[in-house]
Formats: structure tokens, C-alpha cells, sequence
């Protein structure tokens, strides 16, 4: 197979249904329409995960940070953050002046260990912040045990994980307040954005007054109090609603590419490929591969070698303890593992599979 155009490890499938929502909303939606397809866009996200709110951001990030600010988590608070996320994660709790407290991950899904959030529990923490890595489900079940236990409010970051499931029940259905994000390589895109959910009216009500400049919702351009500009815009609610309607679809190909790759290369012991864990449902964002023993180096060798052959890849997340910014940890063996050794292989909706057979080919030969 002759390949004369990088293969990239992710991409959006766009059809006329989305061309056809956003030129209605660049035609019609102004004045009196200006926010027409967001309120459908929430309407139909809330009901495909299943909470009672949904409200759009301009980024998880932001759907994020004003979950934490609702929560009233603030400075001298400390929050558990699982190792292995995107810096977004520890940088929201950071934007309140909390401190992020790192955990080590769980082998096979590299999500959140509940054995090591525990043992980081302190008077100090008020919350815990599990990651749905990758678009596989942390343990959600024994997460919300120890939750409770301890009377501690979960933040779900469920950016990746748009359909997931663990124990028959969508990923940002348990916590107090989940966000989603909608950046261009998501399974779901609106080129940026997000969406903040929670079954909590309250908090909702909270949720909409900060992320629109601490407004009073009863008073026309009222501000109450110091907030923030977290909206999203009716162009890019207009492509999410034709992203949301195709979801099952969307998440179908994910995972028809991750069971072709664990077809191919499932037999190499050099090299472990992500899956799904006994009662999940993964929707396999972005297949990854750990490439057993092998340190930061063998990584940056074996990703360069890729590139020669025309296939793109993306390191796993690093630590978070280990960047300058943040506290240095030491104790979270799984995720200094999986931080040196394990990539994204491509994954977008494109992918044929004439694409993967030659990616895992390749693989093998490189090993």
C-alpha cells in the first residue's frame, strides 16, 4: 500500500446534515431566532445522556471551571485529579485557587484508582475529579461509594467520553456536575465548545448566572456580581445538534476502528491495546497502545518511525505532577508508566481499513 498523505490521528465526520444546519443558522438565526438551535442543541444532548440540565460552554475547560465555582470550591480546598488527563483538568481547579491533589490511574483503563484516591484524602478535600481517559469510563460506582463516605462533591470529566458507559448508565450521569467538550478532533465536534450538565436545579440556576457575566436571569442586562463569558454561539450549537443526532452512529465507527486494531495487533506481547473493562462501554475516542517496557526514549523513537511511514500518533498525557506548575509527586507508578510509554494511535472517522491494516503492519515491523 502506497501512502502519500499522513494518516492523522483524528477527524470529524461532517454530512450535509451538519452543512445544512449551520447554513440555516448563518441564514435565519439572528434577532428574534439567535438562539434557537442552542436551546435544541441542549435539549437533545440532555436527553441523549439522560440529566435533567444541559447548558452549552465555549470549552470543557469553561464547563469546567464554573462547575468548581457553583460547588464552592476555593482556595485552601483540595481536589483529587487522576494523573494522566489533559492539563485542563488540574488547571480548572487551579482557576479557583484550589489545589490539585494527583492520584495514580487503574491498569487497563488509566483512569482514576480509587485505592489511591482514597489514601490522599485529607481535611482538606472537597471534591474529586475523576477522567473518562481517552473516552473509557472511570469506576463510577465505587467513585460515588467513596464519595459519599467522605462527603466529598464529584466533577466529572467527561470531555472525551460522549456515550461511554459503565454499569448501563452514560458517563456524566453520576456526579454532581459533568462537562463535555466539542473541540475539532472529539468524537462530537463544534469546532470549540462544551456542554455542562447536572441533575442539580440549583446548581444549574448557579451554572447560567456565572457563565453569563454574573447576570440576574430576571433582569435584563443585570449583573449581580463578578462572572465570566463561557457562552456558545448559535453557528456552532447548529453543528452540534446535527453531531448529536448521529451520535450512535458516530460512536459505532469508534468502535469498529478500536476492534480492528485489537484484531491485528492484540497477539503482539510488545504491545497492549486499549479495550474495554468487564461492565464498560468505551467509546474508544481514541485507541491507544502501550508499548510494553519501553521508556520516554523508545517512545519518541518508535513515534518518529511512524512518521517516516506516514502515520501520525500523539503521546499519552505526561503526569501532571510533572509539570513545572504543578506539585511533584512521587508514588503513582501506573501513570509514570503509561506517561513514558503509551500513544494514540489514528483514529478519526476516516480511517478505511486498508488505513489500519497498514498502520498495525507497520506497527509490527517497527517492534
Amino acid at each position: 500500500m502506497t501512502i502519500k498523505k499522513m494518516i492523522l490521528t483524528a477527524g470529524p465526520s461532517i454530512t450535509e446534515k451538519e452543512i445544512s444546519y449551520v447554513t440555516d443558522a448563518v441564514t435565519n438565526g439572528w434577532n428574534d431566532n439567535w438562539n434557537g438551535y442552542i436551546t435544541k442543541f441542549e435539549d437533545k444532548f440532555a436527553d441523549y445522556i439522560g440529566v435533567d440540565n444541559a447548558i452549552t460552554t465555549s470549552s470543557c475547560t469553561g464547563a469546567l471551571h464554573l462547575g468548581l465555582l457553583a460547588l464552592g470550591i476555593g482556595p485552601g480546598d483540595e481536589v483529587i485529579v487522576p494523573e494522566i488527563t489533559w492539563v485542563a483538568t488540574a488547571s480548572a481547579v487551579a482557576y479557583v485557587g484550589a489545589t490539585p491533589v494527583f492520584c495514580d490511574i487503574e491498569e487497563g483503563s488509566w483512569c482514576m484508582s480509587v485505592k489511591s484516591a482514597e489514601s490522599l484524602i485529607t481535611s482538606k478535600t472537597k471534591a474529586i475529579f475523576p477522567v473518562h481517559l481517552y473516552g473509557h469510563p472511570a469506576n463510577m460506582p465505587e467513585i460515588m461509594k467513596l464519595a459519599d463516605k467522605y462527603q466529598l462533591k464529584v466533577i466529572e470529566d467527561a470531555a472525551p467520553s460522549i456515550g461511554a458507559e459503565i454499569a448501563n448508565q452514560k458517563t456524566g450521569t453520576f456526579g454532581d456536575v459533568s462537562g463535555f467538550s466539542f473541540q475539532g478532533a472529539k468524537i462530537l465536534v463544534t469546532g470549540e465548545g462544551g456542554m455542562l450538565v447536572t441533575n442539580n436545579q440549583s446548581l444549574f440556576d448557579r451554572v447560567k448566572s456565572l457563565g453569563d457575566h454574573g447576570r440576574n436571569p430576571k433582569y435584563p442586562l443585570a449583573a449581580v456580581e463578578v462572572g465570566y463569558k463561557y457562552k456558545m454561539s448559535n453557528l456552532q450549537a447548529a453543528l452540534g445538534l446535527a453531531q448529536i443526532e448521529r451520535a450512535d452512529e458516530l460512536i459505532n465507527r469508534k468502535r469498529e476502528i478500536n476492534a480492528l486494531y485489537n484484531k491485528l495487533l492484540n497477539k503482539n506481547d510488545k504491545v497492549k491495546v486499549s479495550t474495554d473493562l468487564k461492565g464498560c462501554k468505551s467509546i474508544h475516542w481514541m485507541t491507544s497502545i502501550e508499548l510494553v517496557g519501553a521508556s520516554f526514549k523508545d517512545r519518541e523513537n518508535f513515534m518518529k518511525k511512524l512518521k517516516d511511514n506516514m502515520i501520525d500518533s500523539r503521546p499519552v498525557f505526561s503526569p501532571m505532577s510533572s509539570l513545572p506548575m504543578f506539585e511533584k509527586r512521587v508514588g503513582n507508578p501506573v501513570s509514570y508508566r503509561v506517561g513514558q510509554s503509551a500513544i494514540n494511535l489514528p483514529s478519526g472517522h476516516n480511517l478505511t481499513v486498508d488505513d489500519i491494516n497498514y498502520i498495525c503492519k507497520t506497527i509490527i515491523s517497527i517492534l
